[in-house]
C-alpha cells in the first residue's frame, strides 16, 4: 500500500525554510568572526569549549567525540591538526590502555579566551538581541523539544 506524502502547508513550509536558512547561514557567520579575531575555526572552538567545560580541561577521546557529536574519524583528523597547532595534547589514559585523553593546552586556553568575547558578541548580535526575553524562552523551548525528538526523549 502506497503511503501518501503529507506535504507541508504554506505556514509549515515558511517555518521549515526559515529554520533551514538559519541552520545553513549561522555557522558561517560565527566562523567568520572566529577566524578574523582568534584564528580559530568553528570546529576548533567547539572542541575547545567541550574541553574547557570539562574538569581539568581533559576528556577521554570517545567522550569528546560524543559531546560534539562527531564520528571518531572526523575527531581524530581534527585533533591531529589542533595538536600540530599546539591547541590540544593527547595523553595516555591510565584506566583504558587503548584509550587517550585530549587535554587543552595553555595555548588552546589562551586562544579560546581571546576568541570568546567576539564570539559571544556575534551570538548576541545575530541571535539574542533581535528577540525579546519571551521569544528567547520560546526559542529555547522549541529547540529543546526538537532535540528531544531527535534523541528519542521527547514524549509529546
Amino acid at each position: 500500500m502506497e503511503q501518501k506524502t503529507g506535504w507541508l502547508s504554506p505556514s509549515e513550509q515558511r517555518a521549515w525554510r526559515a529554520f533551514v536558512g538559519v541552520h545553513q547561514r549561522l555557522p558561517n557567520s560565527l566562523a567568520r568572526g572566529l577566524q578574523g579575531d582568534g584564528k580559530l575555526s568553528l570546529s576548533d572552538y567547539v572542541v575547545l569549549v567541550a574541553l574547557t567545560d570539562a574538569a581539568e580541561g581533559r576528556r577521554h577521546f570517545q567522550d569528546l567525540a560524543t559531546a560534539v557529536e562527531w564520528e571518531r574519524s572526523r575527531m581524530s583528523h581534527h585533533l591531529r591538526r589542533m595538536v600540530k597547532r599546539g591547541l590540544v595534547a593527547r595523553e595516555e589514559c591510565p584506566e583504558d590502555a587503548r584509550g587517550v585523553h585530549v587535554v587543552v593546552t595553555p595555548a588552546g586556553r589562551a586562544a579560546i579566551e581571546a576568541a570568546a568575547p567576539q564570539h559571544v558578541a556575534t551570538v548576541r548580535r545575530l541571535v539574542i538581541d533581535p528577540l525579546t526575553p519571551e521569544e528567547l524562552d520560546t526559542l529555547a523551548l522549541l529547540c529543546e523539544r526538537i532535540l528531544g525528538r531527535m534523541e528519542g526523549t521527547d514524549t509529546s
